[in-house]
């Protein structure tokens, strides 16, 4: 039996509150029906978009005439799911065919140079950075932008078309309703590219110039644009993290947010403070009117009644506040939506009738569908319906149960808000993404704190800034602290080793997580009954999320006792760990993005690094260097003479600047020890030499010549033919190897009379699945395994370990190290690797280079 008390707490009012009743559910039907027809019509023939519509709209208005006594009920709610459903539908196809409409699509195809004049339709975005292939993407911006007049040849023809501009970085500065003339070629679109419509073509404009502006943006966006900007302005002066946040947790400017806390907030499940949400707007609210289960009782508090402010004139406050929300964060449908959520879920908690705010959501989603039937696709609209949803349904009665037991009201509210909104979330995150946040939970409910503080008073410097900019500096520099707090709370998370586990991803994976779900909803009443139950869980949660390392090997057998080597999974680039004593490694290469390395070397248990060292400043294997430098006490970073490319040279030594660590140059002849790990560098040889000269980089690569505990091994780096060639007669005396590190990820241009010379028991390459070079070549792959030679290969092999030396060799994959357990498995597992890649040579190693080798 449910009290007086279980009731206020589950609804947030306090006292008694009067029975409304079942929920009312009779419009979540015709929502469902009408975004479901709205996403299919999108892409579909308007042809029969157009018969299926008509034939609902047609059923719809017989069924209520034909509906028997006692079903005429069903038969209204049947009418009404069809003509929801033909509404969707018809405004689907309307809207899906402005990106078939017109020349666009056709010059597309042809990627024609075109003239195109356009009107900005949302806040251009600076591409984040990424790295293709050896190279780092050049800056570039993406503007939505809808299409009114296009130019090919001597024909210009009247449109109005989406179309997506890839412009320089200088268009970043220009405002929705802008409008633009751009010259470029056209693309096809391979999918979209943001929250709006599908463009009917790609222009990308090339050059460096300015943006040519034929008509300026409307007052409103100007007046929002001057807002955005002072707070960009008041934000300057601030450490990086809070400078960066601020304008997101504010208007949702995401401009200044850098890749490694963008993905930190990912992986934390905390990307909605990243974007407006109907919470930004529900604490401005509050703040206006106070506790929302007071809003609308005499002893309601809040600005508004500090200063005496009648009720209906706060009401009328609160559209004026709700008003400026939508024009300072862009009237556009991701700003709508949070203010139509935003005020359902606030207008519940206000109310107390939750009940009734369901359709109420419902009513929202549906006529945010017919006003833009493209969010019928988005996820983040998906996403934000969805947790609404939880808060309205599971939250208050997850509170309920966990205040029943003993559990703070606040604290329980928190955990029951972030549990649910994330249950039904999750699932629609790993067909996204295919991975699970194991710290979303706990990083949200501590981030939580931070939130309305930084929110006010960010939106209070925003609104301060036009005319007190020092006051508007003053109130940023106070934010900053909590969300410097939100920030440290992600970037922990995101450290931890279980945070993200990898997911299958797609509607597989998405079953199964929604499964995995149900169940723990299932069994958590009977477990919250247990407190021994309950800490059981937590303590296995919290085993799972750090990992202990001792643990981790012990149950997994990753990393194997004894390894010497590692090549690290880090996608297309190269990443190498030569182990140099307990908790300690040298490593060669970091990759092409910092969390994979960082990950890897977590996984290895390495905490010191004597020296990092660069083989060649591509950025596949230069981009990922934060991610070695966080949280391990690095000695030194070693790299090629060769500063080419000159921005990537530049990256590495900012950042060793920004960490401490000294730069040094490697030089051919130099020879290291770390223990018992010792190394000699064989290339590259001085300056001036025609085989770096005229290859570039790549054959450039730091050459390692490695001895560890008896093993031997040879690391290439990504040195082509003839500076493989250059090498063989640099040093004639060069040893039979162990292992070596295939050049340039295994590609096809290899020189055979150094692999045959060297003659390796076990190649590894280091490559990317689904890489589009082809790497590994089926040639270089057939080679050294016809001689012998066992491979492996992160692509399909994942991350690789090295034990042993000599005939005792052993790779290990992550796979299968937890197979392998003592020297009879170990046997087991050379043996399989002889019958998949043929039986490995023991030829004894040849006499070691003399000292007089090492040059050319």
């Amino acid at each position: 039996m449910t009290t007086t008390a279980d009731t206020a707490a589950t609804t947030g009012t306090r006292g008694p509150v009067r029975n409304e009743g079942p929920t009312d559910l009779r419009l979540i039907a015709p929502a469902l029906a009408a975004w479901v027809a709205a996403a299919a019509a999108l892409t579909a023939s308007g042809w029969a978009v157009g018969a299926a519509a008509g034939a609902g709209a047609v059923t719809a208005g017989v069924l209520p005439a034909r509906g028997r006594a006692g079903r005429g009920g069903i038969a209204v709610a049947l009418a009404a799911v069809l003509l929801c459903a033909a509404a969707g539908a018809a405004v689907g196809a309307l809207r899906g065919a402005d990106s078939r409409r017109g020349p666009l699509p056709g010059l597309a195809c042809r990627h024609a140079e075109a003239v195109v004049e356009a009107t900005v339709t949302a806040d251009p975005r600076a591409v984040r950075p990424h790295v293709r292939g050896a190279a780092r993407a050049a800056p570039a911006a993406v503007v939505e932008a809808e299409a009114v007049k296009v130019t090919a040849g001597r024909v210009t023809i009247a449109v109005r078309t989406p179309v997506l501009l890839i412009a320089p970085p200088s268009w970043l500065g220009l405002l929705p309703s802008t409008r633009v003339r751009a010259e470029g070629r056209l693309a096809v679109p391979t999918g979209a590219a943001g929250p709006g419509p599908l463009p009917a073509a790609v222009l990308r404009i090339g050059g460096r110039e300015p943006p040519r502006v034929v008509g300026g943006p409307s007052a409103v966006q100007r007046v929002a644009g001057r807002f955005r900007a002072g707070l960009r302005e008041a934000t300057d002066g601030l450490p990086e993290d809070p400078r960066a946040l601020l304008p997101g947790l504010v208007v949702g400017d995401t401009s200044r947010v850098p890749p490694d806390l963008d993905e930190a907030f990912r992986a934390t499940g905390m990307t909605h403070l990243l974007a407006v949400s109907g919470s930004n707007l529900a604490i401005l609210l509050a703040v206006l009117v106070g506790p929302p289960h007071l809003a609308a009782r005499t002893e309601r508090r809040g600005l508004a009644a500090r200063l005496g402010v009648p009720l209906r004139a706060t009401a009328v406050l609160g559209a004026g506040l709700v008003l400026g929300f939508v024009v300072v964060c862009r009237p556009d449908p991701s700003v709508l939506r949070a203010a139509a959520c935003g005020l359902v879920l606030l207008l519940a908690l206000g109310t107390g009738r939750r009940r009734s705010l369901l359709p109420a959501l419902a009513a929202a989603a549906l006529l945010l569908v017919l006003y833009d039937p493209w969010l019928a696709r988005s996820p983040g609209f998906l996403l934000s319906v969805l947790a609404t949803g939880a808060l309205l349904t599971l939250a208050p009665r997850w509170s309920g149960a966990l205040q029943r037991r003993g559990v703070p009201p606040r604290v329980a509210e928190a955990l029951a808000a972030a549990a649910a909104a994330e249950a039904v979330c999750a699932p629609v995150i790993a067909v996204l993404a295919e991975r699970v946040s194991l710290v979303a939970v706990p990083c949200n409910l501590l981030a939580e704190a931070a939130v309305a503080p930084a929110t006010v008073l960010g939106f209070a410097a925003l609104a301060v800034s036009p005319v007190a900019l020092p006051a508007a500096v003053w109130l940023a520099r106070i934010a900053s602290w909590p969300a410097s707090w939100a920030a440290a709370v992600a970037r922990t998370g995101a450290d931890l080793p279980g945070a993200e586990p990898a997911w299958p991803g797609g509607w597989t994976g998405g079953l199964l997580l929604a499964a995995v779900v149900a169940a723990a909803v299932l069994t958590a009443g009977r477990l919250l009954r247990s407190p021994w139950a309950c800490a059981a869980c937590a303590l296995l949660l919290l085993v799972a999320v750090v990992r202990p390392a001792p643990l981790n090997r012990a149950v997994t057998g990753w990393p194997p006792p004894g390894w010497r080597l590692a090549v690290c999974d880090v996608g297309q680039g190269d990443a190498l760990v030569l182990a140099a004593g307990e908790g300690s490694a040298v490593v060669v290469d970091a990759g092409p993005e910092p969390r994979a390395v960082d990950r890897c070397l977590s996984a290895l248990g390495v905490e010191r690094i004597p020296l990092v060292l660069l083989t060649h400043f591509h950025a596949d294997h230069v981009d990922g260097l934060p991610g070695v430098l966080r949280g391990r006490a690095v000695g030194g970073i070693e790299t090629t003479p060769y500063a080419e490319p000159a921005g990537q040279a530049a990256f590495v030594r900012r950042e060793a600047g920004r960490a401490h660590v000294p730069v040094t140059t490697a030089r051919a002849g130099e020879r290291r020890r770390v223990g018992e790990l010792t190394w000699e560098v064989l290339w590259p040889p001085p300056a001036g030499t025609s085989a770096v000269a005229e290859e570039g980089p790549n054959d450039a690569s730091v050459t390692l010549l490695v001895r560890s505990a008896g093993l031997t091994a040879l690391l290439l780096g990504d040195l082509e033919p003839p500076a493989q060639q250059a090498l063989r007669e640099a040093h004639p005396g060069l040893p039979a190897v162990d292992v070596l590190k295939v050049a340039h990820h295994g590609s096809a241009h290899q020189d055979p009379q150094l692999i045959r010379g060297l003659r390796p028991r076990l190649a590894v390459v280091s490559a990317g699945a689904g890489n589009p070079y082809g790497h590994p070549s089926p040639r270089t792959l057939g080679a050294l395994r016809a001689q012998g030679t066992a491979v492996l290969r992160t692509d399909t092999d994942g991350p690789v370990a090295v034990t042993g030396s000599g005939a005792e060799v052993t790779a290990v994959t992550r796979a299968t190290a937890g197979r392998r357990r003592g020297a009879g498995r170990r046997h087991q597992h050379r043996h399989q690797h002889r019958q998949r890649d043929g039986p490995p040579r023991h030829t004894p190693p040849r006499p070691r280079p003399t000292a007089g080798t090492t040059g050319r």
